[in-house]
């Protein structure tokens, strides 16, 4: 099996080159999910992350990782992230090299206007996954309008919400998968036992992942990772297959030491550094590193 190659690191290499992956999520009630995904982007190799939550939440979701900065948005009277945080999100999109939106995010009008504004606006690489899903659902005319590259990462129903159908037959989700990928110009990675990935000119179908990982937070975790691989220079479609191909790997490993029944989320997490180690000993011999890691130019990036 073909898989994309993430070039090694050269000795000289700083966090700068590795990107800066910015999450935005969380809500009251909701703080794990986007500190899952931030926990998951540092495991997945980015530089930096950052994550941006409501303000009543952004010392929970600090306390779960140090390693990772938190950015407090406005919230409404629910705890959400107010439309208003749009605003406040302008200063920080400019210094991310990939935006990850929709961990915990919740619903209300003003966070499908924030998610569609998003979607359309920002011309960097971002991935929509939850709740930003369901806003981007409830606006079709937005999906076929992407500002930038963009992977979606819908489970079986949210795929049928963004079709704006009830439910769609098994048999039938990949066909209907490559098409609306090539029809909205993204990448499409439809969640499951063999997980599809396609831009609807190119797909592929996930050999790893067991029913341990059907619990929640686990796509939370894929997110993350994702974006953590496109920060550091890899294309939206070579950058979700190897996600999804490391998220799954780690849960087989996970399962091996824990057994699927009682395989959580952060497991995931904890296990993606010996994926990573497991990838590389498939798949080599490497090849050379690069003369400079790809990702973000020579000067570090601000904290």
């Amino acid at each position: 099996m073909e898989l994309p190659w993430l070039p090694l690191r050269v000795p000289d290499s700083h966090k700068g080159h590795f990107g800066l992956v910015l999450v935005v999520g969380g809500s009251r009630g909701m703080a794990g999910a986007p500190a899952l995904a931030g926990m998951a982007a540092l495991r997945g190799g980015a530089g930096l992350v950052r994550v941006a939550v409501p303000d009543v939440c952004q010392a929970t979701v600090a306390a779960f990782e140090p390693s990772y900065m938190t950015v407090a948005l406005p919230s409404d009277r629910k705890g959400r992230i107010a439309y208003s945080g749009l605003e406040a999100m302008r200063a920080w999109t400019p210094t991310a090299t990939v935006v990850a939106c929709g961990p915990g995010l919740g619903r209300s009008l003003g966070l499908d206007r924030l998610v569609a504004d998003l979607y359309r606006g920002l011309a960097k690489p971002a991935v929509f996954d939850a709740d930003a899903l369901n806003a981007l659902a409830d606006q079709p005319e937005a999906l076929g309008q992407p500002g930038g590259p963009r992977v979606l990462t819908p489970h079986p129903g949210e795929f049928a919400r963004l079709l704006r159908q009830a439910r769609v037959p098994p048999e039938e989700r990949h066909r209907l998968a490559r098409e609306c990928a090539a029809r909205w110009g993204v990448v499409l990675v439809l969640k499951g036992h063999g997980t599809l990935v396609t831009d609807g000119q190119r797909s592929w179908t996930n050999p790893t992942g067991n029913p341990g990982m059907a619990t929640g937070g686990s796509g939370d975790v894929l997110t993350g990772l994702i974006a953590a691989l496109v920060a550091q220079g890899m294309e939206a479609y070579d950058g979700a297959r190897l996600g999804v191909f490391l998220h799954g790997l780690a849960g087989d490993l996970a399962a091996a030491n824990l057994g699927q029944e009682a395989l959580i989320a952060r497991d995931l997490v904890h296990f993606l550094p010996a994926a990573f180690v497991e990838y590389r000993r498939r798949y080599g011999p490497p090849p050379a590193p690069v003369e400079r890691a790809t990702g973000q130019p020579d000067e570090p990036l601000a904290p």
